[in-house]
């Protein structure tokens, strides 16, 4: 399983924001600048966590991007579902219909496993994100590596 694009850098824009938590808005440029994102690409994700919720919009000359909740209260679970969707190993966890050997596969249950540990620790980092970003600000990283 490989992680796309739009989650990585959805999960760094969010790490920017958390970090700066509570500090007013941070601009887009700032942001795409600190993690090496264009722009553009920016602009559509932060669109797509704003609509899930997880940001808001502040507009003006000191506008920009907050988030829209504590990062203790942002799960990276719901992140990962609002910017990849749901996690599914393989088409036949979600729907036994998909496979006719789902009834009695052994290898089925096996990624059932692997799709119920990855939703674990996503849904246990209830975004150990205020977590990640307090290591960030200690160790002054500026870039993240997800």
């Amino acid at each position: 399983m490989k992680l796309s694009t739009r989650t990585r850098y959805g999960f760094r824009a969010i790490m920017e924001l958390a970090e700066d938590y509570g500090h007013g808005p941070l601009q887009l440029n700032v942001i795409a600048k600190r993690q090496d994102i264009s722009l553009k690409y920016l602009e559509q994700l932060m669109a797509v966590l704003k609509s899930a919720g997880f940001v808001r919009s502040v507009r003006g000359a000191k506008g920009g991007y907050i988030l829209a909740k504590a990062p203790n209260q942002i799960k990276l679970s719901d992140i990962f579902n609002a910017l990849e969707g749901p996690i599914v190993t393989v088409e036949c966890v979600g729907d036994k219909s998909q496979c006719s050997r789902a009834v009695d596969c052994v290898t089925r249950e096996l990624w059932m496993q692997v799709q119920d540990a990855i939703e674990k620790v996503l849904e246990l980092m209830t975004l150990h994100l205020q977590e990640l970003a307090d290591k960030a600000q200690k160790s002054k990283m500026s870039s993240y590596q997800i």
